[in-house]
């Protein structure tokens, strides 16, 4: 918030809906200019997502049906936050059961809003290297259907670039907070 500017005053909140994965909220405020009116919001608890390199410099994805879309995306490895789960055990475990991969040697990325218009998400982002395949990997969560897909930085890039609709922003954004890492 800028100095001198007020905050919007809260005055009624009310749960909408509460979900499996998150929690919409409608919320009647006051601006400082005295407009009242309604502001709806997706309560998210956050992401956590791994930007995973081989040693052969390669990155591997998942390409994964999401309903909302009524498509297929390419994306980052990444999983919703458990309560009182700190975001990095959260990945860990994500890679694992989306890839098949450990990885070894972990950095943080940093963290970014998804969709501040309307939700309170964050995504954690890591990046995650010295992979080492497991041969026994967990099995995937059954409401998920992912293929594991090996790209090289130019290649994602290209994709990026040619098939936008086809990339996620989360995988967009984090793919750009690690090219110093990639180079």
């Amino acid at each position: 918030m800028l100095p001198g500017q007020e905050p919007p005053q809260l005055l009624k909140q009310r749960l909408a809906y509460q979900g499996r994965k998150f929690n919409f909220e409608v919320n009647r405020l006051r601006l400082p200019n005295d407009v009242e009116g309604d502001w709806e919001c997706i309560r998210h608890p956050g992401g956590s997502l791994a930007v995973p390199v081989t040693s052969e410099g390669k990155l591997v994805l998942v390409r994964q049906y999401r309903f909302a879309i009524c498509g297929r995306l390419l994306e980052f490895p990444a999983g919703t936050v458990e309560p009182h789960e700190d975001p990095a055990e959260t990945i860990k475990r994500e890679i694992e059961e989306e890839t098949g991969y450990r990885a070894k040697t972990w950095n943080s990325l940093g963290k970014f809003p998804l969709a501040p218009g309307y939700s309170d998400e964050y995504i954690y982002a890591f990046l995650a290297r010295d992979l080492e395949k497991l041969d026994n990997p967990p099995t995937q969560d059954e409401d998920e259907d992912i293929e594991v897909v090996l790209m090289t930085p130019q290649e994602l890039e290209k994709t990026i670039l040619t098939e936008t609709a086809s990339v996620d922003a989360k995988t967009i954004v984090s793919f750009n907070l690690a090219r110093s890492w990639l180079e």
